[in-house]
């Protein structure tokens, strides 16, 4: 879910993925894995009807948040039936977060500003790989 206590972008913020550009990392768009898709509670994704979950301010709407876990509590399986940020497959809780525009795809429009800045994907995790393992197996970055 999202780390509500780290407030600072070159530390575990989220669970999930984190693309940022350039130095110091400028937030672009975050892939966020929630708790569960039945609750509302903080690590559940922020999007989940009646969540209690808050986003730092540098995230705003420029996110994605899913769970793979069909079930109500923290589990130490990985749950692979339902890929994540796919906008499919979401429980009831988590079908506002489903139902964004654009899903799979994410867009970020910077004007007309051009920049030479470095693009950087990172999965994050605020607790060790025996609970926390986000597998990443394939990601695309268009840059237009």
């Amino acid at each position: 879910g999202v780390n509500t206590y780290i407030n600072d972008l070159n530390s575990p913020y989220i669970d999930g993925v984190s693309i940022t550009r350039g130095s110091p990392r400028q937030h672009v768009w975050s892939l966020i894995c929630g708790l569960t898709q039945t609750s509302s509670v903080y690590y559940a994704c922020p999007c989940n009807t009646g969540s209690s979950a808050s986003m730092q301010s540098f995230i705003g709407n420029n996110y994605f948040c899913e769970s793979g876990n069909p079930y109500n509590g923290i589990s130490s399986y990985l749950y692979t039936s339902d890929p994540l940020w796919d906008g499919q497959g979401c429980g009831s809780l988590e079908s506002p977060c489903c139902n964004v525009p654009g899903i799979p795809w994410f867009h970020r429009d910077y004007g007309s500003n051009t920049t030479t800045d470095y693009i950087e994907l990172r999965v994050c995790a605020s607790g060790g790989t025996y609970e926390e393992d986000i597998p990443v197996g394939y990601y695309e970055i268009y840059v237009k």
